[in-house]
């Protein structure tokens, strides 16, 4: 008998026996067990253990250089009380400085018109412009911590005069501009980092 014509009569055993499966089971427990002390142990391979993620780097700005930014304030969305664009505008200010960068390093100017444009009003003023004889203009007091850390904030004149609002309804130490979007535009074309959505 050779080798070709297949093992001899004792040695054939049907596949599908009871002992074969018994022993299919027995074994693949065996191996479950296995693995799993393995992995308990850490001595699984690195594709199956469990790795701790690299750390990252995060991406910041360079605290030495110089920054310039314009934010487009046109619209009266509030944040925390006070306009959204003045409330972001100081937001911002304190995400350079925790990266390093002082507010004298950052040239900005916010271009308060349309509708925004109330929020740089004395409260006498603002009273009118929002019918309310009790109102108190909440913008000042950022509006003012802003001029004192070097921010240019500008009011449009074209408002104002469609308003008939004159200077001296205007916050001491707002910049008093032409027009908001020619404003926009030249701080734009000379390369100042445009804002917008407030």
């Amino acid at each position: 008998m050779s080798y070709a014509d297949g093992p001899c009569e004792p040695c054939r055993v049907s596949v599908d026996t009871p002992v074969l499966n018994l022993l299919r089971r027995t074994f693949m427990r065996f191996i479950r067990i296995l693995c799993a002390i393995g992995c308990v142990l850490g001595l699984a391979g690195p594709s199956l253990a469990a790795e701790a993620p690299a750390a990252r780097e995060m991406v910041k700005v360079d605290p030495r250089a110089q920054y310039k930014v314009v934010y487009d304030i046109h619209s009266t969305a509030i944040a925390a009380g006070i306009s959204k664009g003045l409330y972001y505008a100081r937001g911002l200010i304190e995400a350079y400085g925790k990266q390093g960068v002082a507010p004298v390093q950052l040239d900005m100017h916010l271009v308060l018109h349309g509708d925004a444009a109330q929020f740089l009003l004395i409260d006498s003023t603002y009273q009118k412009a929002v019918d309310d004889p009790f109102a108190v203009n909440l913008n000042a007091k950022i509006t003012q911590d802003l001029l004192n850390l070097g921010v240019s904030v500008e009011i449009c004149h074209s408002v104002m005069r469609a308003k008939g609002w004159t200077p001296a309804d205007v916050l001491p130490g707002v910049t008093i501009v032409h027009d908001g979007y020619t404003r926009l535009v030249k701080l734009q074309n000379d390369g100042y980092a445009y804002l917008g959505g407030f």
